[in-house]
């Protein structure tokens, strides 16, 4: 804790705050907010009702009205504070609601029907975190049949773009070739190409190789990023040339060089991109969509649609299977997050 609070002590080389150092942490407080306010609003409402939901102005905490057992009556009866003529307040439980009037009666002596006007009550409610939005989107919701899609997508594809972007960055970094600066000038153009562009012609070419329905429909096409061979390229122009010339001098073949020396070396951008790999897939919503129509082979972003219909949408189940989403692809940040920094930062320089 202490270092926590020297840390966020810390001045501008003066002992006292000045307008920067106020300026700074505003700044830094503010896109705090931004980043990670939404974030905590979603894993709020996740433990709301549908009718909290929906109320307005919205309440940051989750609550849930109060309910009471009341003898003679099968099903809990929820609480109001009522406001009578006299203009004392009572806490009453309501039986049944007929237009404008309410029929309450007072749980310690429910014999008694008061009838009130129903803007003379407000709901009793407390702060509840229950997990019956999750209890229920899982039961409706195929979690594990769609996490077991979502894990196979994302692992194979992450694999197969270390894979292929590591050795085209390999070869455009340390073989000198006629039009090795033009292909990766073609490379880098292919950034510009909206995805809508090509979604015909690939779901074309995936149904022509009957990989409609089928999940190498979904890992094959994206495994060849742009932004990854140029992440992974950079990166490699900072390893010395003397290396791979030693190593091809006591023998060593191209593939153990590239095994052998060039992937160790690269790991911190490796990572880096395995993190990018990692959330594109996880989060990649409309090539599955266009690619898979059966059930069974959803991943869990086309799995969250079943919730909403064309005349309901269950948004409390949808906010509480997006939190569920949400923690694999977190776990992954926190475990490889300290790479990108040194990934990024190291990226070409030479």
């Amino acid at each position: 804790m202490s270092t926590i609070t020297s840390f966020l002590g810390r001045t501008s080389g003066h002992k006292r705050l000045n307008g920067a150092d106020i300026l700074t942490y505003l700044y830094l407080s503010v896109g705090t907010l931004l980043m990670f306010g939404p974030v905590v609003w979603l894993v709020m409402s996740s433990f709301k009702t549908p009718t909290a939901l929906i109320q307005f102005p919205p309440a940051f905490l989750p609550y849930r009205q109060d309910t009471v057992t009341v003898e003679g009556y099968d099903d809990p009866l929820p609480l109001f504070n009522v406001t009578l003529e006299d203009g004392t307040t009572v806490q009453l439980a309501q039986v049944r609601r007929v237009g404008i009037e309410a029929q309450m009666i007072d749980p310690a002596a429910p014999e008694e029907i008061i009838r009130v006007n129903i803007n003379t009550r407000t709901p009793v409610e407390s702060v509840y975190f229950g997990l019956e939005n999750y209890a229920e989107g899982v039961q409706k919701f195929n979690f594990m049949v769609y996490l077991r899609n979502s894990v196979i997508v994302t692992v194979a594809a992450t694999l197969l773009t270390l894979l292929i972007n590591s050795m085209a960055a390999f070869a455009l970094s340390k073989y000198e070739f006629r039009g090795r600066d033009s292909i990766f000038i073609l490379t880098l153009a292919t950034l510009m190409v909206p995805l809508s562009v090509i979604l015909i012609p690939v779901f074309l070419v995936i149904t022509q190789v009957g990989w409609n329905n089928n999940l190498l429909g979904v890992i094959v096409p994206g495994a060849a990023t742009p932004t990854g061979v140029f992440l992974l390229r950079q990166y490699m122009l900072t390893i010395p040339d003397e290396l791979i010339e030693s190593a091809r001098i006591d023998g060593a073949s191209e593939w153990r060089i590239y095994l052998q020396i060039i992937l160790p070396l690269s790991r911190p951008a490796l990572a880096v991109l395995a993190i990018f790999s990692v959330m594109w897939r996880w989060n990649d919503f409309l090539w599955p969509l266009i690619v898979l129509s059966r059930n069974e082979l959803f991943t869990l972003q086309v799995g969250l649609n079943s919730f909403q219909g064309e005349l309901l949408t269950q948004w409390n189940l949808i906010l509480a299977m997006t939190v569920l989403t949400l923690l694999p692809i977190t776990i992954v940040f926190a475990f490889l997050q300290r790479f990108i920094t040194t990934g990024i930062a190291t990226t070409g320089m030479k």
